[in-house]
């Protein structure tokens, strides 16, 4: 696949014939409901096998090669060159792709108020063949040990039509959010785990789930232990009955990293007991923070490299967020919060008022600003084919075992042309 960032004077015309591709695969590609009126910085993914590097100044047929991780020999074999031969600043390179590399792919669908949403139907039916597992959130853990079930739907089907196995997400979410209190009395309460356990396995049997993915956070700092033991427990129940078992960990850097959200997640331990984790890296900018990316990439890379320390690579998923935010300045702790949007939505913002979009080559990261009808500065930060090639970039260089999203039913397009395009989905 090949991305393009939008220049001034571009049109799907002339971007189409720099690829020897069609205006047409570009529009479907990118899913523009504007294709007239591109947006400078604008990245699009442009569906051609292989891509195109064009020659920069101090480049050679070695320093190339080493950029896309192939030979001199190669490159000058497709492009009829001489490996040694100088090259013009400017000259057009094919560079074919390399053989796609099997992983596994996760994402959460999360209903709204209780129901689906045909917006989040469609979400699933359209992306599912790209997935290993779809994971409806969430299985919520009562007082009594009993589970309040999300909205299902259709999905089972959906999940069946596309050989995608279904994951059953498990949280001690209440109404106030994730609750430390309930965490502390199922895990310190055997006779309340094993009643759990029971509802667990007698839910997978009806509903037909394959993995079994404990989100459990904000969980007291003292039970780590606890939380650990019981995931050893788990693990004997689950995998006796032909299961998988998954936990999700926030981001940590260190064994020792201190804070509600990180003490009792305990990435040596849940790397031994369990199937696979996945690193929730994102939310680094959130919406009642200041603005920033949302997943930037050195932040992520320092995740992944501390989770490599405690754990196979085959073992961790790397989480990725499908949304951005648009922050309304100036930002004042416990103001007014900031907006979710898709990356397509932030597309359409920047496009309606007309300002370019950016790219922080630090974070690895698309933004712009602009001035809303009222006069109030904005800020957005959000996530396109550049950024996310950085993540898959990572995954392919650490050996990570694959992807988890959140969350379904945000469009982002060029996402699952990438994806799609230089991996192959494993299906369980």
């Amino acid at each position: 696949m090949q991305i393009h960032v939008v220049q001034e004077g571009d049109s799907v015309f002339s971007i189409a014939g720099l690829y020897d591709s069609t205006p047409n695969a570009i529009i479907e590609a990118n899913e523009l409901e504007t294709p007239g009126d591109l947006v400078i910085g604008q990245a699009l993914v442009i569906p051609i096998v292989g891509q195109f590097y064009f020659v920069q100044q101090g480049d050679s047929l070695y320093s190339i090669a080493q950029k896309f991780n192939t030979t001199a020999e190669k490159l000058a074999q497709v492009n009829g060159l001489q490996v040694g031969a100088p090259l013009s600043v400017g000259l057009r390179l094919y560079i074919p792709d390399e053989p796609p590399r099997p992983i596994t792919a996760n994402a959460y669908i999360e209903p709204y108020g209780g129901e689906v949403s045909d917006t989040l139907r469609a979400s699933a039916e359209n992306r599912a063949g790209s997935l290993t597992y779809l994971a409806p959130f969430s299985y919520e853990i009562q007082e009594d040990a009993s589970l309040k079930a999300p909205p299902l739907d259709n999905f089972k089907e959906i999940a069946q039509q596309n050989d995608t196995a279904l994951m059953m997400v498990v949280t001690n979410l209440a109404e106030d959010g994730f609750n430390a209190e309930l965490g502390r009395k199922i895990l310190s309460d055997e006779a309340l785990q094993d009643k759990l356990l029971d509802n667990i396995i007698q839910t997978t049997k009806q509903v037909g789930f394959q993995d079994v993915h404990f989100d459990m956070e904000f969980l007291p700092p003292e039970m780590k232990e606890n939380y650990n033991q019981f995931l050893r427990k788990a693990k004997k129940r689950l995998a006796a009955k032909g299961l998988l078992i998954s936990t999700a960990l926030a981001p940590k850097t260190s064994a020792d990293q201190k804070g509600a959200w990180y003490e009792a997640h305990d990435y040596k331990t849940h790397g031994e007991i369990v199937d696979f984790v996945v690193l929730m890296t994102y939310e680094w900018g959130y919406s009642g923070g200041p603005p920033r990316a949302v997943a930037p990439i050195g932040p992520v890379t320092d995740v992944v490299d501390y989770a490599l320390t405690e754990m196979p690579a085959e073992k961790i998923l790397l989480g990725q967020n499908l949304y951005g935010y648009d922050w309304t300045l100036p930002y004042e702790p416990g103001g007014e919060f900031a907006k979710a949007i898709s990356p397509q939505q932030a597309i359409q913002i920047a496009r309606e008022n007309n300002v370019p979009i950016s790219y922080d080559q630090k974070e690895q990261a698309p933004y712009f600003t602009y001035m809303d009808d009222a006069g109030k500065k904005h800020e957005v930060w959000f996530e396109d084919a550049r950024s996310i090639q950085r993540k898959f970039d990572l995954i392919k260089d650490r050996g990570l075992l694959g992807i988890s999203y959140w969350k379904l039913g945000l469009s982002f397009p060029q996402n699952w042309v990438l994806l799609d395009g230089q991996f192959s989905i494993d299906k369980k």
